[in-house]
């Protein structure tokens, strides 16, 4: 397993800062589902417990649609998602990659996913 290291992050306008541990180089999911396609998300994918903080949750505002169970969270300043609880994933965060600073990353790969097709997507997961 790749080695983990602390990674900072923030919306645009710095009032959501966040610091996540991962590893140096990563895959980051290309989502075609309505609202990923919608707001150029580049999710990576992490447990609830490599979220070290999440400063300005007071900043952020809650979307939710279809089943109700993904919790995509917006500045209320600059609309930026900085991370989402996922419907795939509620144990965990997917974060927005466009969101990270890059510097203790490696590498990274972008992988496609079919949110389009979501039920197809995840049968028999």
């Amino acid at each position: 397993m790749s080695e983990q290291v602390l990674h900072k992050g923030s919306c645009h306008c710095g009032a959501i800062q966040l610091t996540i541990l991962a590893p140096r180089d990563i895959d980051i999911c290309e989502c075609n589902c309505s609202i990923c396609s919608m707001k150029g998300f580049l999710g990576l994918e992490i447990p609830a417990s490599q979220l070290k903080s999440l400063d300005g949750k007071g900043n952020l505002s809650e979307y939710r649609f279809n089943t109700g169970t993904a919790k995509h969270w917006f500045c209320k300043t600059c609309g930026i998602c900085p991370l989402y609880v996922p419907r795939s994933f509620p144990q965990g965060y997917c974060v927005n990659w466009r969101c990270l600073d890059r510097d203790g990353f490696r590498s990274h790969r972008v992988v496609p996913a079919d949110g389009r097709n979501w039920e197809a997507m995840h049968a028999g997961k």
